[in-house]
């Protein structure tokens, strides 16, 4: 299957709260180690890939209801 140009790069979908769940992903972006450890070297079809896979994960995060406004960490302030 040939690869779509894209035009503009994809962008990391990390949030900065890096933080495992107990599956082993971040709780901020829903990606695995490996994801986030390879993003760099991934092409566009890959990330593109990763991306669905995240969407995914957190769909089924929030039918499971395991999902709360107080349950997600938040990234602390700086000041």
């Amino acid at each position: 299957m040939a690869e779509q140009l894209e035009f503009f790069p994809i962008q990391s979908p990390c949030r900065g709260i890096c933080q495992s769940d107990e599956k082993g992903f971040c709780r901020g972006c829903m990606r695995s180690r490996d994801e986030r450890f390879n993003w760099q070297a991934m092409s566009d079809a890959q990330k593109q890939e990763v991306l669905r896979l995240c969407r995914q994960r957190w769909l089924r995060k929030l039918r499971a209801g395991k999902t709360s406004q107080d349950d997600e960490p938040q990234q602390p302030s700086l000041f």
